[in-house]
């Protein structure tokens, strides 16, 4: 039976594109998989701890020289590794925050990097590959090609990077420019912002629908 691991992380609750880009694909993977399971995952509303010496530490013991503060936050990793274990798709909504991914994701990926949960510690594979992984992007400016702040999205280039040694490898469904109907300096963009997000909202569509056979 498929399953889907969804993953909201904005604080915006429901003025949030991530989370109306990530619901949206919730909906339209359901649609398209009767039947099938799904694990939701608020880091926005409860957010996972920072990694600190006993996690570090909990990684490098083995479970019988493991303190209780140790096997408690190794049984968070294997908790967090066994839901992206199970899924088939995961959808992770991601705004960003300061040019930078929310520290609640970065939280999410540190746990998720496990030795022999998430990658081999003596080859270095990855133990989660093979897995659809759509990440739902916001930004409430423009950061592409020959524009004043290009460059300054720290998150979709982060993120691959972050994840590398697992073997996910994330697919960006990105929608920009959504301060500009609340921002008076950037109402001129309004345009590019409603088409970005129509965009994105067209992408999302297509993600599982069925491919057309030829006549």
């Amino acid at each position: 039976m498929p399953h889907l691991l969804h993953i909201d992380s904005s604080i915006q609750g429901d003025h949030s594109t991530s989370r109306i880009l990530s619901s949206q694909a919730a909906a339209a993977w359901q649609a398209a998989h009767p039947g099938g399971t799904v694990t939701y995952r608020d880091l926005g509303a409860s957010p996972l701890p920072h990694l600190d010496h006993e996690s570090w530490l909990a990684r490098k013991l083995p479970p019988e020289q493991r303190t209780s503060a140790q096997a408690e936050t190794w049984a968070l990793a294997e908790q967090v590794v066994d839901e992206v274990k199970r899924a088939d798709t995961i959808l992770l909504g991601l705004p960003l925050y300061n040019f930078g991914a929310p520290s609640s994701v970065k939280s999410w990926v540190d746990h998720l990097i496990a030795p022999g949960l998430s990658y081999d510690p003596g080859t270095g594979a990855g133990l989660l590959t093979d897995r659809e992984f759509i990440v739902l992007a916001s930004r409430g400016g423009g950061y592409g090609e020959g524009t004043p702040r290009e460059g300054w999205d720290h998150a979709a280039p982060w993120l691959p990077h972050g994840l590398a040694m697992t073997g996910l490898e994330p697919r960006f469904i990105t929608a920009e420019l959504t301060l500009a109907k609340v921002t008076p300096q950037m109402a001129e963009l309004i345009p590019l912002a409603t088409e970005s997000l129509a965009a994105a909202r067209r992408e999302i569509d297509g993600l599982w629908s069925p491919v057309p056979i030829p006549a």
